[in-house]
């Protein structure tokens, strides 16, 4: 699970990478409010930065990329009982770091570097740890998705890409962007990192209206000094990073052995020219499937679409990748879509004039059983020799959506009767589809400067 040989690091990925939809232990996404009354001009004429902390990359020797880390400190210390606490949470389960290093040595390096470009507090990589545990495809109850756990309107806010066939929230150059770009507002907004990490958990206008109460009461501002006006899981946030952080800062100290993350990119970027399956993308990368999708975990069904998107590889995958592609001689990409014209549509015609299976096309699609495409619905099908050859268009990718509603009809044109357990499958089939639909159609109603998330 470390840089140290390849073996190693395949082995990392098949132990610790886990399924697409997954329930992170310690999960939470952001939203940006893009005016907030509260603030006052002074506050939002602090600088981002402390300018301290422009240091080039380049300047660190450290073979180690945790001793890069500890070198950029700059948030102030905070030692309470909270950090004590959670200190011995973490430190008492080295099969947990080693999950959490296990998949951070893919994407660390990178998050470091950005942060050094923008002189932030290099702690602050140190993040996805509590929002996530490192794992790009950890999904809260609230929604929240990624690294940095970002809801889908705070998403859409940071220009991350949501749709049929990618989630940029779970992307790791675009999410890691989005986040510090929003935590540098939120720094700007408040002048202290701490309250910037509180504004990110919690929504940066009730960490203003919580700064406004204590001002009125004459009470001090500092992070400490608001925690009793916090909610738990906030009041914990910035005590958990510091936890965190003190451990990476002396793991001796704690009992704690660190793996080793060479101080150097894990991963070079691929540009992508046409559409491509993502199976034979990682044939081409002499990748297996779970490491490709290791790297370039927004990527939602079998083929990756787009003429801009770009892919992520490991410097000797993408040498090879480049190498194989040129001798490749067959189709790079072996799907199209089709949108559903009416209800004499269904999946097991589908799959005949597909050539394929109603199994396949409910696995592509994400289509549970008992359940059937309604009408204006676009698919992911196979191609054939009479469908179109040509990539998919970019107006499709972009409003593509699925509907869906219980398959009743036809068990009742059969002269069919659901048993009582198939009943049940379909009724939560049908919530399940539901509540899909209203996230996909933008229904869903995005937290704003009252708090980026609700678990």
């Amino acid at each position: 699970m470390y840089e140290t040989t390849r073996t190693t690091q395949a082995l990392a990925i098949a132990l610790f990478l886990v399924p697409a939809i997954s329930l992170a232990a310690e999960s939470s996404s952001s939203t940006i409010s893009q005016s907030n009354p509260g603030i006052s001009a002074a506050a939002l004429a602090k600088p981002a930065l402390p300018t301290s902390l422009n240091a080039k990359g380049d300047d660190y020797k450290d073979p180690d990329l945790w001793g890069r880390i500890r070198s950029g400190y700059a948030i102030p210390d905070i030692d309470n009982t909270l950090v004590a606490k959670h200190v011995q949470w973490y430190s008492s389960r080295p099969e947990y770091l080693a999950r959490t290093s296990g998949r951070a040595s893919l994407y660390l390096y990178h998050v470091v570097q950005e942060l050094e470009k923008r002189g932030m507090p290099t702690e602050l990589a140190l993040l996805p740890v509590i929002e996530s545990a490192f794992n790009p495809q950890a999904l809260s109850t609230a929604d929240a998705s990624g690294l940095w756990q970002f809801v889908p309107g705070t998403g859409k806010d940071f220009n991350l890409k949501q749709n049929m066939f990618k989630d940029e929230r779970r992307g790791v150059l675009a999410s890691t962007d989005a986040a510090l770009t929003y935590l540098q507002r939120l720094y700007t907004m408040f002048g202290d990192w701490q309250l910037a990490l509180a504004a990110y958990n919690w929504g940066e206008g009730n960490v203003q209206r919580a700064i406004q109460k204590n001002r009125a009461a004459g009470k001090p501002t500092d992070f400490e000094s608001l925690a009793d006006l916090m909610p738990a899981e906030t009041r914990n946030y910035v005590p958990k990073l510091q936890a965190v952080k003190n451990i990476i800062a002396n793991p001796g100290q704690y009992g704690v052995s660190l793996p080793l993350i060479d101080n150097q990119p894990y991963f070079t970027t691929v540009d992508k020219t046409s559409d491509i399956d993502l199976a034979v993308a990682a044939q081409l990368a002499e990748m297996s499937i779970d490491e490709f999708k290791a790297l370039n975990p927004q990527f939602k069904k079998p083929v990756i679409t787009g003429e801009s998107t770009k892919i992520l590889l490991p410097k000797e995958n993408a040498e090879k990748f480049h190498l194989n592609l040129s001798q490749w001689g067959h189709a790079l990409s072996s799907w199209t879509t089709h949108k559903i014209t009416g209800a004499k549509e269904t999946i097991a015609s589908l799959a005949s004039k597909f050539g394929t299976t109603p199994d396949v096309i409910r696995q592509a699609n994400n289509i549970p059983p008992q359940m059937r495409l309604k009408a204006g619905s676009t698919i992911l099908v196979p191609k054939t020799s009479t469908s179109t050859a040509a990539d998919i268009a970019e107006n499709i990718i972009d409003n593509a959506q699925i509907a869906l509603e219980a398959d009743r009809g036809e068990s009742k044109r059969k002269g069919q009767k659901l048993s009582g357990a198939q009943r049940f499958k379909a009724s939560a089939a049908h919530a399940v589809a539901e509540i899909k639909n209203r996230v996909s159609g933008g229904s869903k109603p995005s937290a704003r400067a009252n708090g980026r998330k609700h678990r």
